[in-house]
Formats: C-alpha cells, structure tokens, sequence
C-alpha cells in the first residue's frame, strides 16, 4: 500500500507497505530519500498536526488505508533529497562536474530550491529499471514470465476514461453562505483566490441517490499567494480541531469545498493544482480510492461580472491517479502531466498530459435558506473586510433577539459565531447542550447559557 505524506515542503509517497506496517515504517521510508530530515512536529492525522500517529502503532490501526494522507512538519533545510539519477541537461556551458555527477536537491530556509552535486559520479546508462526511477527487475525477481511482467508493469498504466456521472448527484448551497463568500471575493473584483471547507449533511434519497445540503462555510487561515500553485497558503489552524467538534455537536460534517478565482476563459473549468487538491480532498473524506459524494465548488466572475457558480466532482481514477502520484502540475494548467514512472492511454495513444476535463463530472446546484442556522456573524480569517470577530460583532448580532420575529437560538445558531464563542467558553462541557438547542428547538437554552453569553456580548437588555 501507499501513504502520502503532506510536509509543509511538499508531498511524500511512502511506497511498499502493508496494513500491518506500524508507523515508524513510513518514517522508515522517508529516511530512504532523505536521511537527515528534522520533524518540527511528527506525523500527525490532521494538517495542524495536532492529533499525533503512535510509532508503535500499526496502520490499521490508526485508521490508514492505501492513499491515505498523513501530515507532519519538517526544517526545511534538512530535507536534502539523496538522489543516484544524473542531472540531464543539454547546457554545453554547464560544469563537468554538474554535468556528470549526481545531484541532489536543497531547499533553502527561504524556501527556494538548489540543486547541488555530490561525490558519486553514475552513468545514465547505469540505470536499468524496468520503470525510470524503479528497480531493476532482476533486483525485484530473478525469473519473470510474461504474465508476470505484464500485470506488474499494468499497475502503472491507466487508460484515462471520463466517468459518466458524479457520484453526488446535487449540491444544495444555503443562499447566505455563498452569498457572503462571494460578496467577498467581489471586494478584490476575484483577483485573489480563497478557500474555505463547506460544512453540512448528506442525504440519501428513495432511488439511493446522494445529494449534499450545504448549511456553513468556514474559511480557514490562509495567505493569497499569486505565485503559488494553488493561488493561496494554507496555514496552521489552531482552531481545525475545535470546528470539526462544533460541526459533529450541530449534527454537520465537511461534505465539500468551495474556492474562488480570477475569471479565465471559456471552457478552461479548473487548473492542474485545483484537480489534485479536489482528488486529495475527497481521498481524504473517504479515506483512500472509493465513491464519495465530497465535492467542489467553485466561485468566479465573467467578463460582464456576472457571478458564477458551479459544482463538480474528480473522477475515482483521477483519486487513483493522485493517489498513487502520477499526476504532476506542469506548465500549461489546464493539463496535468503525468509522473515519468507512469503511463497514460488517452483515447488509445500514450500521452504525457492528460486534459484537466476528462476528470471532472459535474454536478448541479440548487439553493436553500437553511432552516436551522444563519450566516450574518463576520468570518474568521479575513483581512481587509468590512467587519472582524469581535464581542461587539457578537453584541450586534444578539442585540436582535425578540425584533423582527428573532430569537435568541436563531441567532445563536451561527456556525462561526459559535466557532467565535468557542474562544471563550468550554467546548466539552457547555457546547453539548448549547448545541442541541440549536438541532432541537423544542430543548430550550438553559437560562444559565443565556446569561453567560449575554454577559460576554455586553447586551443589557432581556433575551
């Protein structure tokens, strides 16, 4: 099996490894190719790195399949990658030395990679792996038959078809939710791109099909980087642990994510980086290669700036494929490459790149004003915006209560004001109960709750 690792250099394969393999065998695998790599926090469940994997511990047993991901920050400068490939180049100007000897990448503090030689010097004709940058065969197994050979070198040939239909068959958007996020992206006429995690329910129809009702959105923190492949720098979040609490408390889950982009042209629908996040995303909702209704939503303008909304999914051999790391960000983005260990078949022929479409499915859109929960509290995480979190924000927002039909539990019952008030009050012994109001209006607010979180919003008068 295979176990991706998320470092905050980049992303590691950790090959060869079996459900039974304990932890301290991916760690194993990553002192193959780079030895003298520093770990700032250890492997970990969650891109915070606040839920740590046990060394001793096997797999299985922490939940991890083939194509999981796990995550983990390292120094960077000591992530030099130990490399017995030549350097290829066709620089006549270039070093003899350079030219013959092998390298090995350094990424620098500052984040920039260098490529450096070392003291061993290897013919490229020295390399005879069956694959490049795989063993040789005779290394693997003295004897191959020919079937052998074949359903070896099979698993790393995929014959890219379109998949025909989404395995989500509509997103449902709560109409305020969307509204404001993109009400934001507008404020920078789409010029930054922006994330956020959309929280909600998956229901189940008579005939079985899926449809994802989306109730919040919470946008975790992040930098707009233009540079960047994926246009934006995901950050820590101290707070990731406590929002996925909050959401399980409120009956919700992360069923998808949203992003917004500058506008582009028509019939380019998402980028080489977008189409890998969307397939790591929904491996991770699933937990390896298999069906989920996980999906992605995107947010842009037009030219007449109009704003347009739409859903789609990855197919399951696209998951397959970044899974196993075949496919590659290169220079055109509306292509991915492919890995040079792999082969892709498109429309019977070998291709190097394969057209971004071909992975996606889409999937269509409804609106809804959600019935339990409203979105008018200030999003965490935004910079240059009108209104920031604050015990004011909050006192503006609960100052409503009793006027135009409001109650208290309605505005209460906001996923990022109760994210806000999180800050503030305990999440294991106040927010069950806080919550199950919220889920179940007909459990009233303990009276007690009511003049804590009054107190904190500094409202006077009668709730």
């Amino acid at each position: 099996m295979l176990i991706r690792v998320r470092s905050n250099v980049g992303v590691w394969r950790v090959e060869g490894l079996e459900p039974s393999s304990k932890v301290q065998d991916i760690l194993k695998g990553i002192a193959t190719t780079r030895p003298h790599v520093v770990y700032e926090k250890p492997l970990c469940q969650d891109p915070a790195c606040s839920h740590e994997l046990n060394a001793q511990n096997c797999l299985l047993d922490e939940g991890l399949r083939h194509g999981s991901m796990v995550h983990c920050r390292v120094d960077p400068s000591s992530c030099a990658e130990v490399s017995d490939k030549p350097l290829e180049t066709k620089d006549e100007d270039q070093p003899v030395e350079i030219k013959q000897g092998n390298m090995k990448r350094i990424i620098d503090k500052d984040g920039s990679i260098r490529l450096v030689p070392t003291n061993e010097v290897r013919d490229a004709k020295e390399d005879k792996g069956f694959r490049r940058g795989m063993m040789p065969l005779r290394d693997i197994k003295m004897a191959w038959t020919l079937n052998e050979f074949v359903a070896m070198d099979s698993q790393f040939v995929f014959k890219v078809q379109r998949q025909e239909s989404a395995v989500c068959k509509q997103v449902s958007l709560d109409s305020s939710s969307v509204g404001d996020f993109q009400s934001y992206l507008r404020r920078f006429q789409f010029s930054r791109k922006r994330f956020g995690y959309l929280y909600g329910k998956f229901e189940k129809s008579e005939e079985g099909d899926v449809k994802a009702v989306v109730e919040a959105i919470y946008e975790p923190p992040q930098v707009a980087d233009p540079d960047a492949a994926e246009g934006f720098e995901m950050l820590d979040d101290p707070m990731e642990a406590t929002v996925e609490q909050i959401a399980q408390l409120c009956e919700l889950q992360k069923v998808g994510w949203i992003f917004g982009h500058p506008p582009r042209e028509d019939g380019f629908v998402l980028n080489a980086s977008e189409v890998i996040m969307a397939a790591e995303m929904q491996l991770e909702a699933v937990g390896g290669v298999n069906e989920t209704p996980f999906v992605t939503v995107k947010v842009t303008a037009s030219d007449d700036g109009n704003v347009s909304v739409e859903a789609f999914q990855v197919s399951q051999q696209c998951m397959a494929m970044v899974a196993e790391e075949a496919l590659e960000i290169g220079p055109d983005p509306g292509f991915c490459n492919i890995n040079e260990t792999f082969t892709a078949i498109q429309e019977g022929k070998e291709s190097k790149t394969v057209n971004n479409n071909f992975f996606l499915t889409v999937v269509p859109i409804a609106q809804h004003t959600s019935e339990i929960f409203v979105s008018q509290f200030p999003k965490a995480n935004r910079d240059l915006d009108d209104r920031t979190q604050s015990h004011d924000e909050l006192k503006r927002q609960l100052s409503k209560s009793g006027t135009a039909g409001w109650t208290f539990i309605d505005l209460l019952a906001d996923f990022n004001l109760l994210i806000y008030l999180a800050k503030f009050l305990d999440v294991e012994a106040d927010f069950p109960k806080i919550c199950r109001s919220i889920t179940d209006r007909s459990v009233p607010i303990d009276d007690g709750y009511k003049i804590i979180i009054t107190g904190l919003a500094g409202v006077d008068t009668a709730y």
